[in-house]
């Protein structure tokens, strides 16, 4: 009992929620502010010769950094920052965990992002545990945060990103010898992670999911943001079309709690999109792969295609990807698979589904 008092009072709380989905949350989050801007930011610099974005502006260690480079770089104590602030570590444990982040990152190799989201909750936790608790404080907290993350990722971040890189290299490996029937498991059981609240975002980085298998991943994310927006456009009109088509189709979750019938249509689009993309169009998603679960949130998903296609990221270069110059093919399997079909094909269910009673009238009613 003593011990449950303990973790009470310093908001200790070991849960599937708080860890699965709160940490998880946010440390998308924190790759999105560095990782994936950074990629854009190279990416638009270098294709309109914008020379403020070019310019590599900072050396470290011998090695210049453009400001998307930087961004870049500080990915590990991005994503520590934000699974700390999620944790609601203080302040002294959440700015420790910048050295922590950056450690991590650097020793997990592709599988960084994995190793942090372990290495940041256990550091965090610690942190807290010892936070006030001594009139030394400000050395004792910090101190204790640091040796914890900098030790736990010294022994398990190495390992950690072969294991992560060996099992993304084996869904890759394993999307190209079967395209068929990978792009429909791929793209439907992302497209589910995108939808439930745990981040598919962070799943595909910390899968390293580029190549053909993140082509998939986009399908099926498009299938569900594009399609429950064109799918409850009569119950939400355009403020629901853009929420959901451009923001995150995790608005219906409470929805599909109480009829999960109306997840069938974008699952069973993204059963159609995802095979469609690896078999006919050979969408490849090579930019970074946080972008493979991010579907049309911010358009991101697309800007990622795109950046792979004129400047692979290094995963996807380590895979055998190259640059392209993309054709009509290209540009129509991306428009196709991302806006396109998930509207028609959903469309279609919901209208079957609607007619056989299966979904009713508000059941795809937004709250506010």
């Amino acid at each position: 009992m003593k011990f449950k008092e303990f973790l009470r009072r310093k908001n200790i709380v070991i849960s599937a929620r708080r860890y699965g989905i709160d940490a998880m949350g946010a440390m998308a989050q924190g790759l999105f502010a560095s990782l994936l801007i950074g990629t854009i930011l190279n990416t638009v610099g270098n294709q309109f010769h914008i020379g403020f974005l070019t310019t590599q502006l900072i050396t470290i260690n011998d090695m210049g950094y453009t400001i998307g480079g930087l961004c870049s770089f500080m990915s590990g104590p991005a994503m520590a920052v934000a699974i700390g602030y999620a944790l609601q570590a203080p302040p002294l444990v959440l700015f420790s965990l910048v050295t922590a982040g950056y450690a991590c990152n650097a020793l997990g190799g592709a599988g960084g992002p994995l190793a942090v989201f372990f290495v940041a909750i256990l550091a965090a936790e610690c942190g807290k545990a010892v936070s006030k608790e001594t009139k030394m404080d400000i050395l004792v907290t910090p101190i204790i945060t640091i040796l914890v993350g900098f030790g736990v990722a010294w022994l398990i971040a190495p390992p950690i990103g072969r294991v992560a890189s060996a099992f993304g290299m084996m869904i890759d490996q394993a999307t190209k010898l079967q395209p068929f029937w990978m792009g429909i498991l791929v793209s439907v059981l992302v497209g589910i992670a995108l939808t439930l609240p745990i981040s598919s975002a962070a799943i595909c980085s910390v899968l390293v999911l580029t190549g053909l298998a993140g082509g998939a991943a986009v399908a099926g994310c498009c299938a569900q943001m594009v399609g429950f927006a064109v799918m409850s456009f009569r119950e939400n009109r355009w403020g629901g079309l853009v929420s959901q088509g451009l923001g995150t189709s995790m608005l219906q979750m409470g929805n599909i709690v109480k009829n999960p019938r109306i997840w069938i249509p974008p699952i069973l689009t993204s059963a159609i999109t995802g095979p469609l993309a690896t078999c006919l169009f050979k969408l490849e998603m090579n930019g970074a792969a946080i972008n493979s679960g991010m579907g049309t949130c911010g358009l991101c998903g697309q800007l990622g295609v795109w950046t792979g296609w004129l400047s692979p990221s290094a995963d996807a270069l380590a895979k055998g990807a190259a640059a392209i110059t993309p054709g009509a093919m290209d540009w129509a399997g991306l428009i196709l698979i991302s806006f396109l079909l998930p509207a028609l094909l959903t469309w279609v269910f919901g209208l079957f589904f609607r007619r056989i009673g299966w979904i009713k009238e508000g059941d795809l009613k937004l709250n506010g």
